[in-house]
């Protein structure tokens, strides 16, 4: 299993990507779809908090699968959230 620390790494990491991508979107497309790029932003923000809180709040039984089936777990919903971002900002700027 991955340390705490590069999961929290990953996580850094996938989301400065659609941060940044979101920002690139915004500069060169200055139109009103801001609001809907803006979202996306907040949206995956809050993702990255509320997948930190869960790495925190690791499973205290001791139990080696269950460990492993929490951060899975995480790990699979940072790249559904991640995936969904990068949709809603791909709609958000073709649909011009």
């Amino acid at each position: 299993m991955a340390s705490i620390k590069n999961i929290k790494k990953d996580i850094d990491f996938l989301v400065d990507e659609v941060i940044s991508d979101s920002f690139l979107c915004l500069s060169l497309n200055q139109d009103k779809k801001n609001d809907e790029i803006i979202a996306v932003i907040n949206e995956i923000a809050d993702k990255r908090n509320d997948l930190f809180d869960r790495i925190n709040d690791v499973p205290k039984s001791g139990n080696r699968q269950e460990v492993k089936a929490h951060f899975k777990a995480i790990y699979d919903d940072l790249f559904d959230k991640v995936d969904s971002s990068f949709e809603k900002l791909s709609k958000a700027v073709e649909a011009k």
